[in-house]
């Protein structure tokens, strides 16, 4: 064990200074709740619309206020520092207000992603030592399934709960009941097979990674974040909470994403930076969203990662919008973000890296961490090669919660293996840009050769006939794998013309051999693809041998 805690101690560190030293400005959430409190006190922190537009607001002093008596009545409820509580929940104030208040009382969250099965809620609850279960009334039917023969209590957020905690006297935040690395979120994976795992982060990292966020877009307290992504997710988390309130900005909370409200509620609020995923950049071609002049209205860009962006996908929102995408890269275990595309790129110059090189580039780290490329031996690689995309760091994870085995795989040679291929190529000042190409897990082995999906996909998104796609691969007795595609048709999609398009501009190693038209593609709730979820489709092309 002291040998993990090395390599992770190892993996903690940026530039060589330590998580523990890291010249941050703020060592606990309590802290940053202070200098608000000092400093904007009066100001516009959070903004909520329901699914039914109906629309809401909490300065800071009032938000800061009602986390503290939230937190007052956790304790009362015998929650103390190091404890863990669970959420039920989806996009709304309480579950925000409910995060803060863990963290000033130095207790952990736990979200569960309500659109996950029972068995797999199940699951983490009893995995996690959970004490407590916070739950919204649209999920208590599914309390006797998630919570069967757990000793758990669980409390509905109801107007019982809100009264309880109308009636507490609001906690102080100089009790200093958190430090740098009190536990503040344990996080699921939303892997594709087994059971997933628990990502433990601290304070600090949280800190780290929205000083590094709000540092690299130029957030102050003059803009205004919106969040249309699920909060259960460290991206809503992080990017359009923690880093809003790290630099006294403001937050735009949506109940969901809807695409006839995207751009209206943009410019309504005066909002200055969304971020997304790319299937929702996609959504909004799809329905034609008229963008209402934001940019005109002081709307600078739009933040893109969390799933696989392609080439096609990124040129035609860019080109039909005028909006920048600022592509980035991150992973739950390093809080959220580690790189992002430079916002201050000339047009020509932000095509470059977003179009020629086949995929679009993920940028440059963050301050708060160092990335590189490894061969599975720990070897760095050069510019160009292709290997796993490694990361060390202050956002970088405390650990996967009670999995040793993990661990050690995940921090083999004292960095993060996050286990994505990519490469990397250098700018012209020498900053290295990052590329990602696809989970190492996913790649398609045909014949002895990787192939990167992602490639494919950027094929298959220009096809005649593809709304959207995805390549897999499937087990072939001749090959090992074999390439094939999934596709949501347009009218008058064939798979003949599909095909036909791929051979024209892929090599036929790696051109599809199948086309198996869907209605829906398999993805995580933030809209990653879930390729070998699908791969039993293909199975009864396993033996046939295809023409060349």
């Amino acid at each position: 064990m002291a040998e993990l805690e090395t390599l992770i101690h190892r993996a903690q560190t940026a530039h060589g200074i330590s998580l523990h030293d890291a010249p941050l400005r703020y060592r606990t959430i309590a802290q940053c709740a202070q200098d608000r409190l000092a400093m904007h006190a009066e100001h516009l922190f959070l903004t909520y619309y329901d699914e039914h537009g109906s629309r809401s607001s909490w300065t800071y002093r009032q938000f800061i206020e009602q986390a503290c008596r939230t937190a007052a009545y956790l304790r009362k409820k015998g929650l103390r520092p190091g404890d863990r509580f669970a959420t039920a929940a989806h996009n709304h104030p309480d579950t925000i207000v409910q995060y803060f208040a863990a963290w000033l009382l130095g207790c952990c969250v736990i979200p569960l992603n309500m659109t996950e099965e029972d068995q797999r809620l199940h699951y983490i609850l009893q995995t996690s030592g959970a004490q407590m279960l916070l739950c919204r009334p649209d999920y208590l039917d599914r309390l006797p399934a998630i919570t069967k023969d757990l000793s758990i209590e669980t409390i509905p957020i109801d107007g019982t709960y809100h009264e309880q905690v109308a009636r507490c006297e609001p906690i102080s935040l100089d009790e200093g009941c958190a430090s740098y690395d009190s536990e503040a979120l344990l996080v699921f994976t939303s892997g594709t097979t087994g059971n997933p795992k628990g990502v433990v982060l601290v304070q600090q990292n949280l800190l780290a990674d929205a000083e590094g966020i709000a540092q690299w877009h130029k957030i102050t307290s003059r803009d205004r974040l919106m969040c249309v992504l699920p909060v259960h997710h460290v991206n809503g988390t992080i990017v359009t909470h923690v880093t809003p309130f790290f630099a006294g900005a403001s937050v735009v909370l949506n109940r969901k994403f809807q695409t006839e409200y995207f751009f209206p509620r943009i410019r309504q609020e005066r909002v200055t930076i969304v971020s997304v995923v790319p299937t929702l950049l996609a959504f909004l071609l799809e329905a034609g969203a008229d963008s209402c002049d934001v940019r005109q209205h002081g709307f600078r860009h739009i933040i893109c990662g969390a799933g696989p962006l392609t080439c096609d996908l990124a040129a035609r929102f860019e080109e039909r919008y005028q909006i920048p995408i600022i592509h980035g890269y991150g992973l739950s275990e390093t809080t959220c973000y580690s790189c992002f595309l430079e916002i201050d790129l000339d047009e020509q110059q932000h095509r470059r890296w977003m179009q020629d090189y086949g995929f679009p580039s993920i940028g440059a780290p963050i301050p708060q961490n160092e990335m590189a490329i490894h061969d599975p031996d720990g070897n760095e690689l050069g510019e160009g090669q292709r290997g796993e995309i490694v990361i060390r760091g202050w956002n970088v994870m405390k650990g996967y919660d009670a999995n040793p085995e993990a661990n050690y795989a995940a921090f083999t040679h004292g960095w993060f293996r996050s286990g994505d291929e990519g490469f990397f190529i250098r700018k012209e000042d020498g900053t290295p840009y990052f590329f990602i190409t696809g989970r190492i897990k996913e790649l398609i082995i045909r014949g002895g050769v990787n192939i990167a999906p992602l490639e494919i996909d950027e094929v298959l998104a220009r096809a005649p006939g593809v709304r959207a796609g995805i390549a897999v691969g499937f087990e072939h007795d001749l090959y090992g794998e074999e390439v094939g595609a999934l596709v949501i048709p347009a009218e008058g999609a064939t798979e003949e013309a599909i095909l036909s398009y791929c051979r024209q501009h892929l090599p036929h190693h790696k051109c599809p051999k199948v086309v198996l038209f869907t209605d829906s593609l398999p993805v995580t709730s933030t809209g990653k693809y879930q390729r070998n979820k699908v791969k039993h489709l293909f199975a009864q092309w396993r033996s046939v041998q295809f023409p060349k």
